[in-house]
């Protein structure tokens, strides 16, 4: 079986080591041959990305990630493209020294670099300055290259990972290239695909660098990627009640929009009955803009009761706010043992009482909420989203949709998928009580709470990737409504 068969496999730095030190010592393939290998996959790369490049300029480091670059150099010397390399030190060892060697051999052009020096004039630059190995703010000569690259705008190829990329958590502790394509061996790296890694890694390409799939065995990836995913077509007797009767409660003074964009969200992706527990002052409104919702108008704990009991799931948060009202209601959700959804403001009630769920729960932090359930600042969450996520899934027993850039989806038994869907366009009001509703609504019909929200996370993301093909820049919550349904039903949106 092919090796590319885990190309959704993510992986982290220390088992894709593990994975080439397999490769040399159960293989027999020596470390030199796979630099080889990985110098004959990033050129070719470069050659398709970029057919009519003429001059390149190789960036390389002292590592085997400058060995890389030494040997695309090699190999466009003797394709007759004109190359020059730029090299931070002479210091390289093992087989980056034998590549350095092999690319000074040919008598191409190589420049130390100074700050302040120019770069060589290049179609593209190949940046083989630091490979997955840096967990550090790269060194000041190093930033000074970096930034003059980045400030140059010519297209840049990263090899294996941008220099500056966390090839773990997608966080950039410094200066960082910011590459149009990268190209990355033998495993895809789980930092790639969330956090800063969307603005630094262009293209990305993983070549496994022809190794057998045996190299994989008993090693099992530390996340996945997310598959798009929809449920199966009804029975044709089925009935509203087969599908579920979600109860969404929020909607305080002046957030009226909330509720409804996430009780909406519920019906669009097949819950059989909405019923929303809202301020009496949003009924007109909802009851005239969506009449299939079921809103009422709750004071208190005592009315909420009744509405509990009929229901079988609960999405709670959109719009609740933290005063009397909202909390009063949100303990008697919590409080009632139903399964559900909780996002906004039932999070951050969550973080003041904290509590562990024993009935399937999601909860769907941005950054900061997920900072306030953990008891860290924004910054802390974002240097480590696998992490934070992970954490936060075995703390509160619960699955956690940790929204961003790639988003992430943790179980408490450890297990994670990445979202590689999604658009800046989706950083609006109103994005996260869509996805609320999503994932109510697929738990409503039957799906565990993992289930759901991997399927709802894809699904909101591939909807919002939909109604950005109308541009990213004023993409409404709403619009994502259309395309939900159709994706949720397995049908391609026009």
């Amino acid at each position: 079986m092919h090796a590319d068969r885990h190309l959704r496999d993510l992986y982290t730095v220390e088992q894709v080591r593990a994975l080439d030190r397999r490769a040399i010592d159960d293989l027999g393939i020596s470390g030199f041959e796979l630099m080889n290998r990985a110098a004959t996959a990033a050129f070719a790369c470069l050659c398709r990305q970029w057919p009519h490049a003429r001059r390149i300029a190789v960036l390389c480091g002292p590592g085997n990630n400058g060995g890389d670059g030494y040997l695309i150099a090699n190999l466009a010397y003797e394709a007759g493209v004109g190359v020059e390399v730029v090299e931070l030190s002479d210091a390289a060892r093992g087989d980056a020294a034998l590549a350095r060697d092999t690319w000074q051999r040919c008598g191409g052009i190589t420049h130390r670099w100074q700050q302040g020096a120019s770069l060589p004039q290049a179609d593209v630059y190949v940046d083989a300055l630091y490979g997955t190995g840096l967990n550090r703010a790269p060194e000041a000569a190093a930033t000074a290259l970096i930034e003059r690259i980045n400030a140059s705008g010519i297209p840049v190829l990263a090899v294996d990972i941008p220099s500056g990329l966390n090839a773990d958590t997608g966080h950039c502790p410094g200066a960082a290239i910011r590459a149009q394509a990268t190209i990355s061996f033998i495993a895809a790296k789980r930092g790639m695909y969330t956090g800063q890694a969307a603005t630094r890694t262009g293209v990305l390409h993983i070549d496994t660098l022809r190794l057998p799939d045996i190299l994989w065995q008993g090693m099992p990836a530390d996340a996945t990627l997310l598959d798009a995913m929809h449920l199966g077509p009804r029975a044709r007797d089925a009935h509203k009640g087969d599908s579920g009767h979600v109860l969404a409660i929020g909607g305080d003074h002046g957030t009226a929009g909330a509720i409804r964009l996430c009780g909406e969200a519920t019906l669009r992706c097949g819950a059989g009955l909405v019923s929303i527990a809202t301020r009496g002052e949003n009924l007109t409104a909802l009851n005239g803009a969506r009449p299939e919702l079921m809103a009422h108008g709750v004071h208190g704990p005592q009315e909420l009761q009744p509405m509990l009991e009929r229901a079988t799931m609960l999405a709670v948060g959109p719009g609740l706010g933290q005063g009397a009202w909202g909390h009063a209601l949100w303990l008697t959700a919590l409080d009632s043992g139903k399964p559900l959804v909780l996002d906004a403001d039932g999070l951050n009630l969550l973080a003041r009482e904290q509590r562990r769920f024993t009935t399937p729960a999601v909860l769907t932090p941005h950054p900061g909420e997920a900072g306030r359930l953990l008891g860290k600042s924004t910054a802390d969450v974002q240097t480590d989203r696998f992490a934070a996520a992970r954490e936060l899934a075995q703390r509160y027993g619960a699955v956690v949709v940790l929204k961003g850039s790639g988003s992430l989806i943790a179980n408490p038994d450890g297990r994670l998928d990445v979202c590689i869907w999604g658009n800046p366009g989706m950083g609006s009001g109103g994005m996260g009580d869509l996805l609320t509703g999503v994932i109510a609504a697929l738990m409503a019909q039957g799906c565990s709470a993992w289930d759901a929200a991997r399927i709802g996370v894809g699904l909101h993301a591939r909807a919002g990737d939909v109604a950005a093909r109308k541009g990213e820049r004023g993409l409404l919550a709403s619009d994502l409504l259309d395309p939900l349904r159709a994706l949720s039903n397995g049908l391609e949106h026009d």
